[in-house]
């Protein structure tokens, strides 16, 4: 008589093995896929996701260029090719240290302002930037340490002018959720 379930003919090999994948699952790291990455870093938002992140009282969408050594992919695209840029919407720049700021618009069809920050989020002046224009705009001071980039004519249009306040907040939370802590960008 044949039976209906072959692995019943086998308990002890069949017992045997459950056990073996059993232990294998137990030793293996919680929440690591296959390349090692925690559920938390393999569900971390990237620089094409959006985060609401007040300028004054303004609230803007923000994609997040992240400053990573060895990487500087997206600080380097920016909003180039872009043509889609809302009018509350915008890039901010994130660096690890303040310096004194070079921006270019090279292959970027969209005039833009940028407004540069100081480390504790106070706007210190807005620059024009115009279409393919390859001259370098350059940054006053020499202690900024976050740009944003937002269609020409923002910054006057909403009133902010220097001393308005970036939502180091809300930045810190969408450094998080991008998987970078915000205390490696002066973000306490």
């Amino acid at each position: 008589m044949k039976n209906a379930n072959p692995v019943s003919r086998y308990p002890k090999t069949v017992a045997a093995l459950l056990a073996l994948a059993l232990t294998l699952a137990a030793l293996a790291p919680a929440g690591c896929d296959k390349d090692g990455k925690t559920a938390a870093a393999a569900n971390a938002k990237t620089s094409a996701d959006y985060f609401t992140i007040k300028v004054g009282a303004e609230p803007v969408r923000m994609q997040l260029a992240v400053e990573q050594p060895g990487n500087m992919t997206e600080m380097m695209r920016g909003l180039m090719r872009r043509r889609d840029l809302a009018e509350d919407q915008g890039m901010l720049f994130v660096y690890q240290n303040a310096r004194r700021m070079t921006f270019w618009m090279r292959n970027t069809p969209t005039p833009l302002d940028i407004g540069f920050f100081t480390k504790d989020g106070v706007l210190s002046e807005v620059r024009q930037m115009f279409p393919y224009d390859e001259t370098t705009v350059f940054s006053a001071r020499d202690d900024i340490q976050y740009a944003l980039e937002m269609n020409q004519g923002w910054f006057a249009r909403h009133n902010q002018r220097a001393g308005a306040q970036l939502d180091l907040r809300a930045l810190a939370a969408a450094l998080k959720a991008r998987g970078f802590n915000p205390a490696d960008y002066g973000i306490r």
